[in-house]
């Protein structure tokens, strides 16, 4: 075995065997392994991320005065996926975020007030038995559904929310702003750990309705 001496500025060190440089050959499969890796992490981010865009969609926001209370309707719609997995007795947490935004013509959207809803869904299929609870501040509806459809259909449907008095605002244009969350089971904390690039979000979704005007005398098309 005979030692070739390499130039100080390159910190290896070649020991030529057979007619085979093996210190050069560990060294480029080592960039190759470290290449590959940082492949794999970017795909299964993009995948990841993939997956989000197309889990959920929120279907057109509505909106109504009545007695100067502004209410607003809405529904999520979840893919198959989120129902196959429904139906295979996983649980699942969406998280509903209604804001209000007030519009302004240089300055950016102002965020006027908003609430959160949390509903949860869990399902046993062999009873064919289904269970929903939505949660809203310190008030808890729970209902069972012989019927997973009709559980899903429950838990994402916004209808007349009331959101807030109108005389509490001040004259301008205001949108609401509908975002819907589904976060995926928590992770080991050593796997959380190594696949820290990985949203914990099965889906993040949201829409914006259409601007309106809000006056004294109530809301204007």
């Amino acid at each position: 075995m005979i030692p070739l001496l390499v130039p100080a500025c390159q910190p290896m060190c070649l020991w030529y065997n057979e007619n085979k440089f093996l210190g050069l050959a560990n060294n480029m499969s080592g960039k190759k392994a470290g290449i590959i890796t940082i492949s794999l992490l970017i795909l299964l981010e993009l995948l990841a991320f993939a997956g989000m865009c197309n889990a959920a969609e929120v279907s057109e926001i509505t909106y109504r005065i009545s007695n100067n209370e502004l209410y607003v309707s809405t529904m999520i719609r979840p893919d198959q996926k989120i129902m196959n997995d429904l139906n295979d007795g996983l649980s699942k947490e969406f998280i509903f975020y209604i804001d209000l935004f007030r519009v302004w013509d240089i300055w950016p959207d102002e965020f006027v007030l908003g609430t959160k809803i949390v509903a949860k869904l869990r399902s046993n299929p062999i009873k064919r038995e289904y269970i929903a609870a939505s949660t809203s501040g310190n008030i808890v509806r729970e209902k069972r559904f012989n019927d997973l459809e009709a559980m899903v259909n429950w838990a994402t449907t916004l209808s007349d929310l009331k959101l807030t008095n109108i005389r509490e605002l001040d004259a301008g244009t205001y949108f609401v702003k509908v975002t819907a969350e589904s976060r995926i089971r928590k992770l080991p904390p050593v796997i959380g750990y190594l696949f820290f690039f990985v949203s914990d979000k099965e889906f993040s979704v949201s829409r914006d309705s259409h601007t309106f005007q809000i006056n004294t005398k109530g809301v204007q098309p």
